[in-house]
């Protein structure tokens, strides 16, 4: 041992350490939630024009739906992000960022009012809807 553990005689924490990747999965896995959203609608809306028959199924409408109505609910409601809560409290009041917090970071956090993100995940999550109404999903067509 080396360092300030040596001199206190205390011994490194594995666990501890392991918060700052944690946290930089959760991170991942946010901005993973994020492009399904996002990039979801753009697949959904290009895959029309070029009749693309996956983006007809229910399954991924659905859980796309779903995931843009979760967020925009917990605008509404105040309720702040499980992911963005969990991973405050794994990266505690450390002050280094790791490479993929500050640039997945950048893409993901804003300094606006509330109000604003609330009414772009309503008005989001009622695009969403709307394009599932326009271009409604399909169950899989049964072989002859």
């Amino acid at each position: 041992m080396h360092g300030l553990h040596a001199a206190r005689g205390a011994r490194p924490n594995p666990i501890g350490n392991m918060n700052g990747v944690w946290a930089d999965l959760l991170l991942a896995l946010h901005f993973g939630f994020v492009a399904f959203v996002v990039g979801g609608l753009l697949f959904i809306l290009v895959g029309a024009l070029l009749d693309w028959q996956w983006i007809r199924n229910p399954l991924f409408r659905y859980a796309h739906l779903a995931a843009i109505v979760f967020v925009a609910a917990e605008a509404l409601v105040g309720m702040a992000c499980p992911l963005t809560v969990w991973e405050d409290r794994l990266r505690g009041t450390a002050t280094d960022q790791s490479f993929i917090e500050r640039w997945l970071g950048r893409a993901l956090y804003y300094d606006f009012p509330a109000w604003v993100f609330t009414l772009a995940y309503v008005s989001f999550a009622a695009l969403v809807a709307y394009v599932l109404w326009r271009i409604p999903p399909r169950p899989r067509s049964k072989p002859l």
